[in-house]
């Protein structure tokens, strides 16, 4: 995983980084069900890969970061229909149920305080918040997590599904839906075929948990 903002978002156009990343948008996309026109937030949006689709399907969409850097890179490559705020996720700069869909992918990994920000974006929820998360029980965090992690994944925190689901324990949130994809991360015909058939649902051990709640 590339640890610079261009070689990040330049990773999701090889092969690998392609069909990763499309399965994981796809997951999300399935997971948070966004009515047309709803405002949408995307909380860690980076380089703003996942903001990019969202804006795309219109309405209010806005992605923030604490990186600067990111952020001037999302809005170069990635900006149309979006707008781009640099604030921190465990202190969002928009009033109660701002947004109908709040997303974050992979941006809790590396938040100390991954309970309060959670509750940030609860809070400026109105209808449903989506996570991604990275998988603790998964090939991934043997080859790439393990010892604190390599790459782009040094410093993340991995979490197994039941750990995923309990962050949302005495928060606003209910109807919480946990899936995992990408059970083989190398990206290959048979890690392909494989994350086809195999469920996505509780107790799966792909690389990526996504987490659909409702606010409450």
């Amino acid at each position: 995983m590339p640890t610079s903002v261009e070689d990040y978002d330049r990773w999701y156009r090889t092969p690998r980084g392609a069909w990763i990343g499309g399965v994981e948008r796809r997951l999300v996309a399935g997971m948070a069900a966004r009515r047309a026109g709803e405002s949408a937030l995307d909380v860690g949006c980076g380089t703003g890969y996942f903001t990019e689709p969202l804006a795309r399907a219109g309405g209010t969409v806005v992605g923030v970061d604490r990186s600067l850097e990111a952020l001037d890179h999302a809005r170069r490559h990635r900006g149309a229909g979006a707008m781009f705020v640099a604030a921190d996720a465990r202190s969002l700069p928009f009033p109660d149920r701002a947004f109908g869909l709040v997303v974050s992918i992979t941006a809790l990994c590396f938040v100390d305080d991954e309970r309060a920000a959670l509750a940030e974006l609860l809070r400026v929820a109105r209808r449903r918040v989506v996570l991604g998360l990275l998988n603790r029980a998964s090939v991934l965090h043997r080859t790439h997590g393990a010892g604190g992690g390599r790459g782009g994944y040094r410093g993340a925190r991995w979490h197994t599904v039941g750990e995923a689901r309990a962050l949302f324990d005495d928060l606003p949130a209910g109807s919480i839906d946990v899936r995992t994809a990408v059970a083989d991360p190398d990206g290959g015909a048979w890690a392909r075929l494989l994350d086809r058939r195999r469920s996505a649902r509780d107790g799966g051990r792909g690389a990526f948990i996504a987490v659909s709640a409702d606010r409450r």
